[in-house]
């Protein structure tokens, strides 16, 4: 039996395994290959890195690190969680493990614009053509053409943060714009412009995104789509885990989930998706898992 069971292997996942290891438990970490931060070509945000760092080699150090200190970590998909007694069982790809706790650190899923394929948006991706965390890049951006995919209220919110680093902004609707009279009035006022959709045709040429929309063909710095995430708390939910309308999981100020013994730390949790949260909020959650552990069998070596 394991004294915990990690499913998602990104930076809040690798983060608890890190420290529950180092707390002497045995670690079960499983790793569906779907970490958000592995698509990251380069943060510059993340603190202690001054030149940046690329998201697939700061999760390799981070694993290196769990696996120093005895954390196994196992490249599966979990499919299903259930109550066991006062632990679980945990089954990923036709085998069945049992754990006295679980942390759940799956993430999110941003949306992606319809008709972009797949090829097109991961190079968009890597030469920072195609970005969706402004509170990670904007910086990036500054001073250069910026056009945002979305609508509404979160489209708006969205618009108006980059607006804070560029006055070259656009508002482009997925279909038409579904904009109230206070989302219209505070984008005029920042000087975003708006066009409708529908958008698709997305081509780089040279170094920008072009996209055709109802107003003809436009050509951009940096594309940002806000078309929102989809959350990966289905495993948490099917268990009995409190969640959101959204779909994020509720927990108290010790990550504890409303399920005895069920943990969730990162995105899956609504709250600031940034490394820096997702790690902190792992260490709070591997701590609590280690001082629950001991409240039921006290740790000694």
């Amino acid at each position: 039996m394991d004294d915990c069971i990690i499913i998602g292997a990104g930076p809040a996942g690798l983060t608890a395994a890190i420290y529950l290891a180092r707390f002497h438990l045995a670690i079960r970490l499983f790793d569906s290959g779907a970490s958000r931060a592995a698509m990251i070509p380069r943060t510059h945000n993340h603190a202690g890195y001054p030149e940046g760092i690329e998201g697939l080699e700061l999760l390799r150090r981070m694993l290196a690190q769990a696996n120093r200190y005895g954390a196994l970590c196992e490249p599966a998909e979990v499919t299903r969680v259930m109550r066991d007694g006062d632990g679980f069982t945990v089954e990923a790809d036709g085998r069945a493990f049992v754990a006295r706790t679980v942390l759940l650190a799956t993430g999110v899923v941003n949306r992606r614009p319809a008709g972009l394929d797949n090829a097109l948006h991961d190079e968009a991706l890597q030469r920072g053509l195609l970005r969706y965390c402004p509170i990670c890049d904007g910086y990036e951006v500054t001073d250069r053409r910026v056009g945002v995919i979305g609508t509404g209220t979160h489209g708006t919110a969205e618009a108006l943060f980059l607006r804070g680093f560029t006055a070259d902004v656009t508002l482009i609707a997925p279909h038409v714009h579904e904009l109230d009279a206070e989302c219209a009035a505070r984008l005029d006022a920042a000087g975003i412009v708006r066009v409708d959709g529908p958008c698709g045709d997305y081509a780089i040429e040279g170094d920008r995104l072009c996209l055709t929309t109802a107003e003809g063909p436009l050509r951009f710095d940096s594309v940002y789509p806000a078309l929102g995430s989809d959350i990966r708390s289905e495993l948490a939910v099917a268990v009995g885990a409190a969640a959101t309308d959204e779909g994020c999981l509720e927990v108290d100020d010790h990550m504890r989930t409303s399920v005895p013994g069920l943990f969730a730390a990162g995105d899956v949790v609504k709250g600031l998706d940034q490394i820096s949260n997702a790690m902190g909020q792992a260490g709070i959650a591997a701590t609590t898992i280690r001082n629950l552990l001991d409240e039921r069998r006290p740790l000694r070596r």
